[in-house]
């Protein structure tokens, strides 16, 4: 009787392994024919693809050179502009509007914001747009990136619309000069000296000490008191009674030796005009006295010249309405009972009227009862 393999074998199949003792079955190794087949296929793939690699490398290696290059171009150019600029305006400072503008400092700090700000833009222009053809370039789809950015951009717009009118504000308030750093500014919300100027924000120093954090998107308009020339104006009233031109000489002898004296001449730009009556009232009259000063000096001018003409003025014996009453003025006022009329001679004392307006007598208390 043959056994079970010699019957298996001479049916032809193959006889089945016996299970290993242990039970655990080991992964197979790769031959030498399997790694020669895969790095053959590597090699394949290599082959069809480098040209691929190397054109993909090559247009990202220009894209980053052209936007690299370009980049350096429009900054350079920038800033020959901002030069440009400054010398032009440093040109007219020995002419006739060379006190219109402001200091060398002034247009140093304000080129550099201007540069700066044109500088980033361009930069962020090109290296984003750059950005985005490199990843074209990797073959990505740029529209659900572009779709995202957009939506995103509009959320944030709505939800910062506060801060973008900031910026956008502050962007061209530099570009325009509208003030600057030490200039007296009335903002409408505040007024004071600019001590910060930023592209959000403007610190301003108020009168008392205290500081302003202007919005720029919150200035509706602004008044700048220390650009080009201030005036310097005051009121003076006198009695109707004045002689006007003994008044003139008056003021035009105090605005002659103010001009000529330390340090007016140098805070006045022009000359101290007397205008003329301002308004006529039935007990006085208003002269106006009037002067183009240096910026943001007209306050302190307009004190001495107040000083000046009362002294001035006391020195002449003019009188200015609102001073204290002297004698002469309580002697020339008239007597108020001068004014009534005397009794009548022929006034009927028995008449009803005569009558009526008798003063009562008054009444005696009665004796008490005994």
């Amino acid at each position: 009787m043959s056994s079970l393999p010699a019957v298996l074998v001479a049916a032809g199949a193959s006889p089945t392994p016996s299970p290993s003792p242990s039970g655990s079955t080991e992964p197979p190794v790769p031959s030498i024919q399997d790694a020669q087949q895969s790095a053959t296929n590597a090699a394949t793939w290599v082959e069809q693809n480098w040209s691929t690699w190397l054109a993909m490398a090559l247009q990202i290696l220009l894209i980053v050179v052209v936007s690299v290059a370009l980049r350096a171009v429009v900054r350079r150019a920038i800033t020959k502009l901002i030069d440009r600029m400054s010398r032009t305006a440093e040109a007219v400072d020995g002419t006739a509007l060379g006190g219109l503008l402001v200091n060398a400092e002034r247009r140093r700090q304000r080129s550099q914001a201007i540069g700066s700000v044109l500088r980033s833009v361009a930069s962020f222009l090109i290296l984003g747009t750059a950005a985005l053809m490199v990843l074209s370039t990797f073959k990505i789809n740029l529209a659900p990136l572009l779709a995202s950015a957009g939506v995103a951009g509009v959320a944030i717009g709505f939800g910062a619309r506060n801060l973008v009118t900031d910026f956008l504000s502050g962007v061209f308030m530099i570009l325009e000069d509208q003030y600057g750093v030490g200039d007296v500014v009335d903002a409408g919300v505040a007024t004071g000296e600019v001590i910060e100027v930023g592209l959000r924000v403007t610190k301003l120093r108020g009168a008392d000490g205290e500081i302003w954090y202007v919005r720029n998107g919150e200035v509706k308009r602004i008044g700048n008191l220390s650009q080009g020339w201030a005036t310097a104006g005051v009121d003076v009233t006198v009695r109707s009674s004045e002689d006007l031109d003994k008044v003139k000489e008056t003021l035009d002898l105090v605005a002659e030796h103010m001009s000529k004296e330390e340090p007016w001449n140098e805070m006045l730009w022009g000359p101290i005009e007397v205008l003329g009556l301002d308004s006529v009232l039935i007990d006085s009259m208003v002269v106006r006295v009037s002067a183009k000063t240096m910026p943001g000096k007209s306050l302190t001018v307009e004190r001495e010249l107040r000083w000046r003409i009362k002294r001035a003025f006391d020195a002449a014996h003019i009188r200015i309405v609102g001073g204290a009453t002297t004698v002469e003025d309580a002697a020339d006022t008239p007597d108020p009972s001068a004014s009534v009329a005397a009794p009548s001679a022929f006034s009927n004392a028995d008449s009803a009227q005569a009558k009526a307006a008798t003063p009562i007598a008054p009444q005696q208390p009665e004796p008490p009862a005994k």
